[in-house]
């Protein structure tokens, strides 16, 4: 038998996937790209990225190629930039040029190019500016948010005294209680946490959360176009984003209908004004899809990002109750019991304050940051990076870069206090990105971490039925996201 007409087409498949791959190779040479490992054909880089955690890949391959190096996830190249110095250079120093945002083939699929977070151009450009300054308008960094997220936490302590000190899971209802406080801002109102519908939002963005880390959803990454056509669990974080998308759209309808021009109560009707105002001029931003989009983008950001550090933090303070006592002892000093807190204690309460950017700078939520593009062909640190190519800003390198942190792994106040107990600003603490893609929620965010904190703090005496030396505070990781790991909560009113 004959065996070589059964060899004819792998073998001019395989001679044309090393063609290209030499091809591919010689280009990267051409263009002066910086160095990382030989990509396979198709598969890229999978090889050296696989595992349990990519972070522990891309730190491995830093200490191979060096802070500015190039990988391949699938036929993607990606620039990635490693520690504060790199990352600085290009987020803040050619703060233009790394301005992009590049969106990864799930975020194609969902956003497609729309909402606040992950569009680029004139469309960023003007919903960026326009929600800046209506957020701004409606509260954001004023007096009114302030009390706004005061109303919000007498809701939460209130929640927390009806446990009468038996211990419970806090994760659902920080986080009902951090999505109210946009929520009024965006769409005007806050939900009952009863609300069977506002239950459903958050746990079909909770879910697609963990969907994200799927073996399904890395490989739809990887492979879109043959994704696109196969049955599977990745399906269904597309089905979930409809039905976030349909709830937003049911409530833009509401404020259609009550719409008052002259006088815009929130996020939502403001956008909508400015779409009447511009309903003739073809290339407007501001269409409904942008507005379903961008209300989804800031519900998400003022809800996961702050209620999941809540969430970390409390768990952390149950690890060291030495310093919970120590800002407790603070809140007796400066706030006493006869009143909440607020923003202007802030600065008279330096510990309290370092202990709170150092559960930020410690959990990075987010370690690898959302993935940047560039916007035009730049030359960085001698390399030379063509227009919209990938770069992954790792923002745990920034925020645990010994150069700046000393022993980054341990949870130390101390990082952000000088030798007189005085707060100190760290220029590493990049807990919110920076340069033009800086998160624009960072004030609310903030706020929110500071007034949460105090409240419950001020109110209940913090325990577990674990004692502090078995509580596991290394992260668990949904996809691009750390999370705690499950603990029990005691809240015993003080």
């Amino acid at each position: 038998m004959d065996l070589w007409p059964g060899f004819t087409l792998p073998l001019i498949l395989l001679t044309a996937f090393l063609l290209l791959l030499l091809w591919r190779g010689h280009v990267a040479r051409q263009r002066n790209l910086p160095p990382g490992p030989r990509p396979l054909p198709l598969l890229g880089n999978l090889l050296q990225l696989w595992g349990p955690s990519l972070l522990q890949s891309l730190l491995e391959l830093r200490d191979k190629y060096g802070p500015v190096f190039t990988i391949y996830l699938g036929p993607q190249r990606v620039v990635v930039l490693w520690g504060y110095e790199a990352v600085k250079e290009a987020l803040v120093d050619q703060a233009e040029e790394f301005g992009g945002r590049e969106g990864l083939a799930l975020v194609e699929r969902t956003s497609k190019g729309n909402g606040l977070f992950f569009s680029n151009g004139e469309t960023w450009r003007q919903l960026r500016r326009f929600s800046l300054t209506t957020l701004r308008n409606f509260g954001m960094g004023k007096r009114s948010i302030e009390e706004r997220i005061q109303e919000e936490i007498q809701f939460l302590l209130e929640e927390f005294r009806k446990t009468e000190g038996t211990p419970l899971d806090p994760t659902f209802v920080l986080r009902r209680s951090v999505s109210n406080v946009i929520c009024s801002v965006v769409f005007g109102a806050r939900f009952s946490y009863e609300d069977e519908e506002f239950q459903t939002l958050l746990s079909l963005i909770q879910a697609n959360l963990w969907r994200v880390d799927t073996v399904w959803v890395k490989l739809y990454n990887l492979f879109p176009t043959v994704m696109d056509h196969l049955p599977g669990p990745h399906n269904r974080l597309f089905e979930n984003f409809e039905e976030q998308k349909r709830y937003v759209a049911g409530v833009v309808q509401k404020h259609r209908e009550t719409l008052d021009p002259s006088s815009p109560q929130d996020y939502t009707d403001a956008f909508l004004i400015r779409m009447q105002q511009e309903e003739n001029d073809p290339d407007t931003k501001f269409h409904h899809e942008n507005l379903i989009v961008s209300a989804l983008d800031l519900f998400f950001g003022g809800t996961e990002t702050t209620s999941t550090t809540l969430r970390y933090g409390l768990l952390i303070l149950l690890k060291y109750p030495h310093v919970t006592e120590r800002i407790q002892e603070e809140i007796e000093r400066v706030i006493g019991q006869d009143r909440t807190p607020c923003m202007e204690d802030r600065p008279k309460m330096p510990y309290t304050d370092a202990v709170i950017h150092e559960i930020q700078r410690f959990v990075d939520i987010f370690p690898l940051g959302a993935p940047h593009s560039v916007t035009r062909d730049t030359k960085f640190r001698g390399y030379a990076i063509p227009q919209g190519m990938a770069v992954f800003p790792i923002l745990h390198s920034v925020l645990h870069d010994p150069m700046h942190f000393d022993d980054p792994e341990t949870f130390d106040p101390g990082h952000f206090l000088d030798k007189a107990g005085r707060f100190q600003k760290n220029v590493a603490f990049m807990a919110f990105s920076a340069g033009k893609r800086v998160c624009p929620g960072e004030g609310l965010a903030r706020m929110e971490l500071f007034l949460f904190f105090t409240s419950i703090l001020q109110s209940f005496a913090l325990s577990s039925p674990a004692r502090p030396q078995d509580l596991d505070i290394t992260p668990e990781y949904h996809g691009f996201s750390k999370v705690p790991r499950r603990y029990q909560l005691r809240l015993v009113p003080r």
